[in-house]
């Protein structure tokens, strides 16, 4: 826990003698992010027949691409999702939703792919590490659209870029002595660069609340939710991103903590089902310009791999 905390100090909101590991490991990072150059500038495309949009970002950690999927895919019919399928317990390809209907569980699935198929019920939902494959299997089913979620870095795929951005960046240098997945001049590769609180804002509401909750998260940098949480979250108990929970362990957090219920994400929230617990769910919701639907359209309607 200290190493994960160490690690967002120094990514997200670095003090002044956190510097002295970043300049530490500076070269390494110039050597990383040039290796992540030379695979771009070098990489041979490949054109598929069906439009391929990305949802992705160069920054580790949240940037809310999960919502922003449900609400673009939420848009279109015979559109298909291509998830990494983080954290999931489970290898190769799998289908976890088809047109809206559940096909496994979310130890299977991960927590955000099945978060979006719950959220896309006219939306199929596939999990595989070979995105091509995953390409592959949903166009032989004939879809109109396909959304890669986090697939900025996948160099090889021929894509319309959306590159989501948090609202404020503290640290630009590239791993390991920053958050950045690339170079931070990489991002205008990205067909759309949107920025939080300028393109696209959240908007969170919170279901079932108590007079007393504790937070219980397993997310990436998880003190970014501190803006939204009510004063009545007495206690927060932080997990490894994408972690499965115990439903005895938390009903003991409950008890300690002489709590009404347990707060969590709606990417949290999927990891309960069948808790016999009470549960607070913060909704996220996301409010996207127009201007980049319209971008968006423009692509898909003149979209044609031949040229």
């Amino acid at each position: 826990m200290f190493i994960k905390s160490f690690f967002e100090q120094v990514f997200f909101s670095p003090k002044w003698y956190h510097y002295v590991y970043i300049m530490g490991f500076f070269p390494f990072s110039l050597i990383y992010g040039m290796g992540m150059w030379l695979r771009r500038k070098f990489a041979k495309t490949v054109c598929y027949k069906t439009p391929i949009i990305s949802v992705g970002n160069l920054i580790v950690g949240g940037s809310g691409k999960t919502p922003f999927v449900i609400n673009l895919a939420s848009k279109y019919s015979n559109v298909a999702i291509i998830s990494r399928g983080y954290g999931r317990q489970s290898k190769g390809l799998v289908e976890v939703s088809r047109q809206g209907k559940i096909l496994v569980d979310v130890k299977k699935s991960g927590d955000e792919p099945m978060l979006m198929a719950r959220s896309l019920p006219k939306a199929t939902v596939v999990v595989s590490e070979d995105r091509d494959k995953a390409i592959d299997f949903v166009e032989k089913r004939g879809v109109n659209i396909i959304i890669l979620d986090d697939g900025f870095n996948k160099v090889k795929i021929d894509k319309y870029d959306i590159l989501l951005e948090p609202e404020k960046i503290r640290n630009h240098y590239a791993f390991p002595s920053g958050p950045f997945r690339e170079f931070f001049s990489t991002r205008k590769q990205a067909d759309i660069i949107a920025r939080e609180e300028k393109e696209f804002t959240r908007k969170v509401t919170i279901e079932d609340a108590t007079d007393r909750m504790i937070l219980v998260t397993a997310i990436s940098n998880p003190k970014r939710l501190d803006k939204y949480l009510p004063s009545n979250v007495v206690q927060k108990y932080y997990y490894a991103d994408h972690a499965y929970f115990n439903e005895k362990e938390l009903r003991n957090l409950l008890k300690i903590n002489h709590a009404n219920s347990i707060l969590c994400t709606s990417k949290d929230r999927v990891k309960m089902d069948g808790f016999k617990l009470p549960i607070s769910e913060m909704k996220l919701e996301l409010e996207i310009q127009n201007e980049i639907f319209t971008h968006i359209d423009e692509y898909i309607e003149g979209y044609d791999c031949e040229k």
